[in-house]
């Protein structure tokens, strides 16, 4: 089904999904929290409430909400941890205000995407780059993270779930009657060999973070089941830094389209706004 049949299914159906929309004709209260991977950090237009937010207006939830008719309050901010749900988050240009603030009793619809910068997204991205440009045909990066048997990402992932509980219990909190979505990442990387040149990742780093990827997905996948919110999961092959220009999702180190590196693509924005979409 496209995008936008499935927007006007949504848009058609939403505001009885919603539990606390009163009336059909009111526009349901919609509210988008999240990091760059929900922001969309440099696909046009860029947004000037917080411009160090870097926050599109071409992201999922301003699809989303374009298509539906419900009011968005987009609060997204790139750089953001779940710590900046409670605390304000500073940019380069500008202070984010706490996102959980934008939360209310009328709020009718949450979706939320956090995590990756708790784990420490770019700073693995840029170590794994880093240590890829020396040894390609190796697992410089498995190697560095994973001592003893021991894996140092997934003990973040591990850890940082707590974080994710609080955050949607926060939500349930301040909208008891809101529709809460917990949206996960999409696949960065296919399953093994990779695409140097696009990303200088050693060849047997490709399928190690590849599952610290899956992974990830997995913890938020769990946590949302425990803490009353549904998982919208976007992760699909053949989407990642290494296919076809028209069938990304998510650009590489050098962008080829207006985008962040290593982030989503208008493409991608639109295929998470269809996964919402369905999930509505």
């Amino acid at each position: 089904m496209r995008l936008s049949r499935l927007l006007a299914v949504a848009s058609a159906c939403l505001v009885a999904l919603v539990p606390t929309a009163a009336h059909a004709a009111d526009p349901v209260d919609y509210v988008a929290l999240g990091d760059s991977f929900t922001a969309g950090p440099l696909i046009p237009g860029q947004t000037w409430d917080v411009p160090g937010c870097l926050r599109s207006d071409r992201n999922y939830p301003s699809l989303l909400a374009r298509e539906t008719g419900a009011r968005l309050t987009d609060v997204s901010c790139s750089g953001a941890t779940t710590h900046g749900f409670w605390s304000p988050q500073s940019t380069f240009w500008g202070t984010n205000a706490p996102q959980l603030d934008a939360i209310g009793p009328g709020t009718d619809l949450v979706t939320i995407g956090i995590s990756g910068n708790d784990v420490g997204f770019m700073d693995v991205l840029l170590t794994c780059l880093s240590k890829g440009l020396v040894d390609p045909w190796g697992d410089p990066c498995r190697r560095h993270y994973v001592k003893d048997g021991k894996d140092e990402l997934r003990t973040r992932i591990g850890d940082v779930a707590e974080d994710v509980a609080a955050a949607l219990d926060a939500v349930h909190e301040r909208a008891p009657g809101a529709r809460v979505l917990l949206v996960g990442y999409p696949a960065l990387l296919p399953a093994s060999g990779g695409c140097w040149w696009r990303a200088t990742l050693g060849k047997g780093d490709v399928p190690y973070l590849d599952g610290v990827n899956r992974a990830l997905n997995d913890m938020l996948g769990r946590v949302a089941g425990e803490h009353g919110a549904e998982f919208v999961d976007v992760w699909e092959r053949g989407h990642d830094i290494c296919a076809p220009g028209a069938e990304r999702w998510v650009e590489a180190v050098i962008p080829t389209r207006p985008a962040a590196p290593v982030h989503p693509n208008a493409s991608g924005m639109a295929a998470v706004a269809e996964r919402i979409a369905e999930a509505l």
